[in-house]
């Protein structure tokens, strides 16, 4: 077997990482070992290391990831232009139809919050999920306040907004059989990801959009 053969049998990054990604999860941080995922991937233990030399450097390569791939996508909608309203409908509709697709993120990015105890933030990876979160938020932040500012939105707190809209997102398709006991249907079946859509638009449409003749008074807070 030539030098070239081999090295194409091995597993990629990506592979690498799509294993993490479940296993994380799934089990979060504590619950998974270096072992496992090496394992997982065909890999020994010490072939692992030669992609990702701590358990806490695959664990921010997994989120930033994730967030790189969110970001891409949500800046792309953002991008088609329209009224504020019409943006933050698509994005809404992209980020449901994102964690539609990988429900695994929505339940990573959930545990990441809680579990960053585990991370000093030194690593390349953490500041590259960093990075991609806040330019995240930040168009967010900068939409909802165009919104308010012009008068399409009423004025409110754009921090308690945009917090209701990660819950409404995130937490949602994090849920898991929980969410689908409440909902009474699995919550990622083609008519459950569209009324999700549809909930979440009626959601802001009568409680942050603006009628059409209310006064244009006011801003965000």
């Amino acid at each position: 077997m030539t030098a070239q053969v081999a090295k194409l049998r091995q597993p990629s990054r990506d592979k690498i990482l799509d294993c993490a990604e479940s296993l994380f999860a799934r089990r979060g941080f504590a619950g998974i070992g270096l072992a496992e995922v090496a394992e997982s991937v065909g890999l020994g233990k010490s072939s692992l290391f030669h992609h990702f030399r701590s358990k806490a450097q695959l664990y921010a390569a997994v989120v930033a990831r994730i967030l790189s791939r969110i970001e891409v996508r949500l800046m792309r909608k953002l991008a088609a232009g329209g009224t504020p309203t019409e943006r933050l409908d698509r994005w809404i509709d992209e980020i449901i139809d994102i964690f539609a697709e990988r429900p695994a993120y929505a339940r990573l990015l959930l545990r990441s919050l809680f579990e960053d105890d585990e991370l000093a933030g030194e690593l390349p990876e953490e500041q590259e999920a960093n990075e991609s979160l806040q330019r995240i938020t930040g168009a967010g932040v900068l939409l909802l306040k165009e919104g308010m500012e012009t008068g399409a939105f009423r004025p409110a707190s754009v921090g308690h907004t945009l917090q209701t809209l990660i819950g409404a997102t995130v937490y949602h398709f994090a849920s898991g059989e929980f969410g689908d006991e409440i909902i009474g249907r699995p919550l990622l079946s083609g008519s459950e990801v569209r009324r999700r859509k549809a909930e979440v638009r009626a959601l802001l449409h009568h409680g942050l959009f603006a009628a059409p003749d209310t006064a244009r008074s006011g801003g965000p807070r």
